[in-house]
């Protein structure tokens, strides 16, 4: 291999000053990022107009690598583009031998050598798959899921990735959206903590280090809010509800020094995010100082014509770039036209200069101009994908993600011995499903069942019964049902079985492919005619444990009203089969918390605890009918944010104030007493929320402020400690600025968003 191209600048610089006739040469030193920053401006200069637009250009992989070369059609033309230079980034392309070949044909055949990063939806996990993002929320344990972004991306890395497109962290309070299985649920403060450890998870403390990958913040902004929970779809939004719910998660990446964001494909506010130049460039890289690089979703360059805001692909490429959009994903508009566009006058190539210094600075701080095959090693390769630590972490992260909605005379957990126990669903006994959406590297068939898991507790009486199936997916992308849904001619057979079990296990939900990207749905109940199963099932047997596998909140009204145990189990990756049946038996006493409301009826929807009051809240006088309400259904939710159970019992009581009040230097400790009062030990996620009550823009009910999880051995109590400060109190005010307003407020503490002890304070300006 010859050596790369681009060589580094040895940099020095002398400071010559006169005085009594002798010269004096100071010592002066160069940060690392003076040193980096130099490389960039070095490189640029070597740099023609093509070559920088080519750094902006991103491909799909285009041709089977190891095959011949391609001669005709799109993929010769791109795989000129790679040869001359015009190409910064690949996606899809796996794998150390394929990566490998390309980058190369970027660092060894290109004029001047500069290498490719390769980006892949490694959204939760690679090979080896943990729970989807919703259900990791749902652990509120921050470690374990910075752990598991850290198992993703070494593997990811192993293979030759050096970049993932994620995490998602759009809030999104409408579970008929089929992305809330991507994100962190419905609350700014949870969703900035977790994009905060899932950033560090992927990025590790060293962008060079082997071990370690690029994260992408999506989708800038305002995805999750797509009207009508319909994917694709048009946001409206008021500035207040953007800056105080959408924007924190994305400010929270950036300070933890994530080095890419996606746009998203919905307009915002009658303005396609791809070209929007006020989310972009005054928000992103203006105020928030982000010098990472900005890339679009795929395609979404181009969609700007669909959405009726460019007439061409070639106004597109002007109108993306111009906003910040600084790389192209799968639009080809930019390779195309900006070189045209620059020498119309149209866009600057100062505008030019500075989204492919971006891009640069970013593969700098990656080591590929040090080494571009760092993310090269066949043997390494193979010694990492699948590895056994792999499975340990995410078994460990998937128990923590169950969520206990449901307890009921303590029938869980289950006995290890002398039961005879029937397992129905078709979910129960599936090896694909558990994987969930946004998995395209793992293998079908190659997680733990839930029958698989539960069969390795041989002291029960274990029978499996289908009883109906769900639905089939082919792919990650094409979505095909290839049974009959309204087929009930496996329920006799279920309902003989659970006639003589003294528990039934139903494993009831969505397949893994229901949720995800392009799936939404205007029902929230259970697919097909598996509510019809449960009901008739329960009909001979209410002993039922119903395991929920999902990928949003479900609406299950009359299984919360007959079902004695319910077991929210998402959908956890590989090892999911043997997570359940841990927390099914005892072996693991779940703690998880809701990270999404769950209604009453998808007629609520969206539903959130963070809701504001309206001037008619409540019912004044008996009977009236003029106040914020539903006629056929109740306001409450049917499971609350924070909500979740445990096989231990929590008792809170004492809450405290350091002091009534506080001012702009100050502080307040509130403490609560918590105790486990029942017979096991347990974990309980503590949750702080506030109130502010009045204000000059109207403010939520509760708001999250804090969390901490405490394990506690039967009957021992702890002292429960959080502070309040300034910075906890802010927001967006009517002076369009984040600051903290003097005035009255409650706090609350406790299990839930519903579950609280609360008290009052006050906060006075100086």
């Amino acid at each position: 291999m010859r050596n790369i191209k681009i060589v580094s600048l040895v940099i020095s610089t002398v400071v010559i000053l006169s005085c009594s006739q002798k010269i004096i040469q100071p010592k002066v030193t160069f940060s690392q990022k003076d040193i980096l920053e130099n490389r960039v401006d070095s490189l640029m200069k070597l740099m023609t107009l093509e070559e920088k637009i080519g750094q902006l250009n991103q491909y799909n992989g285009f041709w089977e690598i190891t095959g011949p070369t391609p001669k005709e059609g799109q993929a010769a033309k791109k795989y000129a583009d790679l040869k001359n230079g015009l190409v910064g980034s690949m996606l899809n392309v796996k794998g150390v031998k394929d990566v490998r070949a390309l980058q190369k044909i970027a660092v060894e055949e290109t004029r001047l050598g500069i290498p490719l990063i390769f980006g892949f939806d490694v959204i939760h996990g690679y090979k080896t798959i943990s729970p989807i993002p919703l259900a990791e929320a749902a652990s509120w344990d921050l470690v374990e899921i910075k752990k598991s972004a850290a198992v993703a991306a070494e593997e990811a890395a192993s293979v030759g990735l050096n970049w993932t497109f994620a995490p998602m962290v759009d809030i999104s309070r409408d579970a008929r959206w089929g992305r809330v299985m991507e994100g962190s649920g419905e609350d700014p403060y949870l969703g900035s903590q977790i994009a905060i450890a899932r950033v560090q998870g992927f990025q590790g403390d060293n962008l060079k280090a082997r071990n370690t990958i690029l994260a992408t913040a999506k989708h800038f902004a305002g995805y999750g809010f797509s009207e009508s929970g319909r994917d694709y779809n048009t946001v409206d939004v008021g500035e207040s509800t953007l800056q105080n719910i959408i924007f924190p998660p994305f400010k929270a990446a950036v300070d933890a020094g994530v080095r890419t964001f996606m746009n998203s494909f919905n307009e915002l506010n009658g303005i396609p995010a791809t070209g929007n130049k006020y989310l972009q460039r005054d928000i992103l890289k203006d105020d928030w100082k982000f010098d990472g690089f900005v890339v679009s979703d795929w395609g979404s360059i181009n969609e700007m014509m669909a959405h009726g805001y460019a007439k061409d692909s070639k106004q597109a490429a002007e109108i993306a770039i111009n906003a910040g959009s600084d790389m192209d994903m799968e639009s080809n508009a930019y390779v195309e036209y900006l070189s045209e566009l620059v020498k119309e006058g149209k866009v600057k190539e100062s505008v030019i200069d500075d989204a492919a210094r971006r891009i640069l600075r970013v593969k700098f701080e990656l080591g590929l101009f040090d080494n571009p095959y760092l993310y090269c090693d066949e043997n390494y390769e193979k010694e990492t994908v699948g590895k056994p630590a792999f499975q340990e972490a995410v078994l460990e992260m998937a128990k923590k993600s169950i969520v206990l909605l449901k307890n009921e005379k303590e029938l869980l957990p289950l006995k290890k011995s002398g039961q005879k126990i029937v397992v129905i669903g078709a979910l129960a006994n599936d090896k694909t499903s558990p994987l969930g959406s946004w998995r395209i590297a793992a293998d079908d068939e190659s997680a733990v069942s839930l029958l698989e898991g539960m069969q390795k507790y041989k002291g029960n009486n274990l029978t499996y019964v289908k009883g109906a199936d769900v639905a089939v997916g082919r792919t990650q992308f094409v979505w095909e049902t290839k049974i009959n849904m309204t087929d009930k001619s496996g329920f006799s057979e279920a309902i003989k079985a659970a006639k003589g079990a003294d528990v039934v296990v139903m494993s009831l939900g969505e397949h893994g492919l229901q949720s995800g990207e392009g799936r939404s749905r205007t029902d929230l109940g259970l697919p097909g005619v598996q509510q019809e199963l449960l009901e008739e099932v329960y009909k001979v047997n209410p002993n039922i444990v119903l395991v929920l596998n999902n990928g949003r909140p479900l609406a299950i009204p009359w299984a919360d009203e007959n079902i004695p145990a319910i077991v929210e189990a998402w959908h956890l990756g590989t090892q999911s089969g043997n997570a359940i049946a841990q927390v099914l038996y005892g072996d693991y006493n779940p703690s998880g918390k809701l990270p999404m409301t769950f209604p009453r009826s998808v007629g609520q929807v969206p539903i959130y605890y963070n809701y504001k009051n309206t001037g008619r809240p409540v019912m004044t006088e008996p009977d009236s009918v003029f106040w914020s309400h539903y006629i056929d259904e109740e306001n409450t939710p049917l499971y609350p944010f924070g909500y979740g159970l445990s096989y231990s019992k929590f008792e809170y009581s004492n809450i405290e104030l350091s002091q009534k009040s506080f001012a702009d230097n100050g502080q307040i400790e509130v403490s609560i007493l918590l105790k486990n009062t029942g017979k096991y030990r347990g974990k309980e996620v503590v949750q702080l929320y506030i109130r502010d009550l009045f204000a000059s823009v109207t403010r939520p009910v509760l708001e999250l402020k804090g969390f901490e999880m405490i394990e506690l051995q039967p009957n021992e109590t702890k002292k429960v400690s959080f502070v309040i400060n300034k910075k906890i109190i802010e927001f967006f005010t009517a002076n369009s600025k984040w600051e903290a307003e003097a005035g009255d407020f409650k706090v609350f503490v406790g299990g839930s968003s519903t579950k609280t002890l609360e008290a009052d304070f006050q906060y006075q300006k100086n």
